[in-house]
């Protein structure tokens, strides 16, 4: 009498294949969502430079003294962009003087085109990107 249907072995096989392929999956997917959220930061941060850079233009050739946001975030489409991850703004390593600025996100992996602000010294380490002043 022959039995239609499959062995422990193969089930056990099948389910084996069909695990590594869920690994990989899952690796695959938190790495483009990682990647995700590096390029908003990036798109955020290139948004608050541009904002500055308005703001410099408009007015007299300063930059807003203090806080970054204060001055510049009229010249953003929405409120002052937030890190995904953290919900925190994104804020000036050493504020914002009348001459020059510096912001700077916390990547979630290292960055390969590094500090992209001319005036920026604060990124050794390549893992956070920042913008300065262009001016």
């Amino acid at each position: 009498m022959k039995y239609k249907g499959f062995t422990l072995l193969e089930l056990l096989v099948v389910i084996g294949i069909i695990g590594v392929l869920m690994a990989l999956a899952t690796v695959a997917y938190s790495s483009a969502q990682i990647s995700g959220r590096n390029a908003r930061r990036k798109q955020d941060l290139v948004a608050i430079q541009n904002a500055l850079e308005q703001y410099y233009s408009a007015n007299a050739f300063k930059y807003p003294a203090g806080t970054c946001s204060t001055g510049a975030s009229i010249y953003l489409k929405s409120s002052w962009p937030t890190d995904p991850s953290t919900g925190q703004e994104y804020v000036g390593t050493d504020g914002c003087s009348e001459t020059t600025y510096c912001i700077c996100a916390v990547m979630e992996s290292a960055v390969t085109s590094g500090n992209s602000g001319a005036n920026c010294a604060w990124n050794t380490d390549k893992t956070n990107y920042c913008v300065g002043n262009l001016q």
